[in-house]
């Protein structure tokens, strides 16, 4: 048999990421790294050994180490994730602390998160601002069962989640606050064949041929849904900052403005009523 630290350096090598190669180890060890730390010159089970080659395995042929472990941190949360929900990614953490701003500690404020996928967003939302109630709607009903499920391991019971596209399940109701991760790549975008993209739901990815489809739909629609003085918040691509601006400010909004992301990118746009 082999010891835990030279199973991992051959993991690395094949992958060619460390990170993840540990990510996998611990997960098949099922194991926290603080006890790898302890234990890393130990004899590695044959069992383990084999479970962990065929996670390696699945990442080198590009799987996604979240959908291959199950899990993805966001925020503060553990989430669920699987391949009906988009991976939650760091940059959307900037919508999250965008939409928190606007929301003050204590509120009663009503919230909508439009595509709520894994739940996100909105539970990263509702975990923040306890006394917020978070509306979540989605159009596809195997990602609401994962975001649902989150929201009961977590226990966070301030979200409800609606099976629809959009807006469309919100009739009547108005909010202080709408967020929304939407699909914001171009059909015909060639980073959709490579890498985590090839892996993840292409309903949340691809929106229509400029990418800007269902942005154009929310930003419409919004208005109908926000109370007076309300916020439209949502992620973008990070060349759509100019776009996205002239089709807020088109559509009536306020206050439009574009914040950028860590590494300086246009990342999320937004406008009040």
């Amino acid at each position: 048999m082999s010891d835990v630290r030279s199973v991992l350096t051959d993991a690395m090598q094949r992958i060619g990421d460390g990170i993840d190669a540990e990510v996998l180890l611990l997960h098949a060890l099922g194991k926290s790294r603080s006890w790898f730390i302890a234990h890393a010159d130990d004899e590695l089970d044959i069992d383990v050994q084999t479970a962990y080659m065929t996670l390696v395995d699945r990442r080198v042929q590009g799987e996604p180490v979240a959908y291959i472990t199950g899990r993805r941190g966001f925020w503060s949360l553990d989430l669920e994730v699987t391949p009906d929900t988009l991976i939650p990614r760091p940059e959307t953490e900037l919508l999250v602390e965008l939409a928190l701003e606007r929301l003050p500690r204590g509120t009663a404020a009503q919230v909508a998160d439009l595509g709520t996928g894994s739940g996100a967003i909105a539970l990263a939302i509702a975990s923040a601002r306890p006394q917020a109630s978070i509306t979540a709607t989605d159009a596809s009903a195997a990602a609401l069962a994962v975001a649902i499920g989150n929201a009961r391991r977590l226990r966070i019971n301030n979200v409800d989640f609606l099976q629809g596209d959009w807006l469309t399940p919100l009739i009547f109701q108005r909010f202080a606050l709408i967020v929304s991760n939407p699909p914001y790549i171009e059909a015909n975008d060639p980073h959709l064949a490579h890498g985590d993209l090839r892996f993840e739901p292409a309903s949340a990815l691809v929106s229509g041929r400029d990418g800007l489809k269902d942005i154009r739909c929310i930003i419409n629609d919004a208005r109908e849904h926000l109370q007076p003085g309300g916020w439209l918040l949502f992620e973008h691509g990070w060349h759509q900052g100019e776009a996205v601006r002239k089709l807020l400010n088109a559509a009536g909004y306020i206050k439009v403005f574009t914040a950028q992301d860590l590494e300086q990118r246009d990342r999320v746009s937004g406008g009040r009523i």
